[in-house]
């Protein structure tokens, strides 16, 4: 009689059983496909904000102006009662204003309060570049002067000379008439600072590259920056508003050790 041999079990090969890697494999997969997919929303943005001055951006700009500024600054932006004409302000003023939260205004004041902001980086792009293109204006400042390589000594005087008068000497803000004032630099990030400079808002001068070079705003920018990074030299600094908290701080702490001590001898020798 033939003897009929069985595989051994060890032998034989499961159908339908996983590999070891192919959890791995799997993970792998997945991980490139969504850098993929970020790589490619990051090439995106890279592009809108690479070719922001294109026809297609203008348009958009301008289905946004019309949707959320021409009711004060009129549909062909050359101003109504309510609102000035825009009309050669440029791209960076807009960038600034709508940027900074400014624009849309939340109420009528003094001047323009600082709020969150209401579009996104590529929409406040589209509003910048449909005004600018209305007529020549500041644009959007290179970045090769928002580094922050700047020169700080060139920088620190330009300021003291332009600046500290209301912005205060450490850059703190300040008072200002009529219900106005300089608001504190602190925050405030390099392009915007750079586009304050060249188109003035609210109560500020326009300093134009005949008066402040671009180097030379860069050097501002630089010292700001390096204002806002450093500790104060003379330790804790009391908002840097100056002498009013510096004398405050004396009269009631200082004064009234002096007044403490005295009482607490006077009660001793009792």
């Amino acid at each position: 009689m033939r003897k009929t041999t069985q595989p051994s079990r060890r032998g034989r090969t499961k159908t339908g059983r996983r590999h070891p890697l192919a959890t791995v494999a799997l993970i792998a997969i997945g991980l490139m496909m969504t850098g993929g997919a970020y790589a490619a929303i990051n090439a995106g943005t890279a592009t809108a904000d690479t070719d922001i001055n294109t026809q297609v951006n203008i348009d958009e700009g301008a289905k946004l102006f019309q949707a959320n500024c021409a009711t004060c600054h009129g549909m062909e932006a050359d101003g109504t009662v309510d609102a000035p004409s825009l009309v050669g302000v440029g791209a960076a003023s807009v960038d600034f204003q709508v940027g900074t939260g400014r624009m849309p205004m939340q109420m009528q004041g003094p001047q323009a309060q600082q709020k969150p902001v209401q579009f996104t980086d590529l929409q406040v792009k589209q509003l910048a570049v449909y005004v600018g293109s209305l007529a020549p204006g500041p644009g959007i400042p290179d970045a090769q002067y928002l580094t922050g390589d700047g020169d700080l000594a060139n920088g620190g005087e330009l300021f003291r000379i332009n600046c500290a008068m209301c912005h205060n000497v450490a850059a703190a803000g300040g008072a200002l008439t009529q219900g106005k004032f300089a608001p504190p630099l602190a925050g405030v990030s390099a392009v915007h600072k750079y586009e304050a400079m060249v188109t003035g808002p609210q109560n500020m001068p326009v300093f134009n590259d005949l008066v402040i070079t671009p180097t030379e705003k860069s050097d501002i920018i630089s010292y700001l920056q390096h204002l806002e990074a450093a500790p104060s030299a003379g330790g804790f600094g009391l908002g840097s508003i100056g002498p009013v908290s510096e004398g405050l701080f004396l009269w009631i702490f200082g004064l009234g050790s002096i007044v403490a001590l005295t009482i607490w001898i006077t009660a001793r020798s009792n």
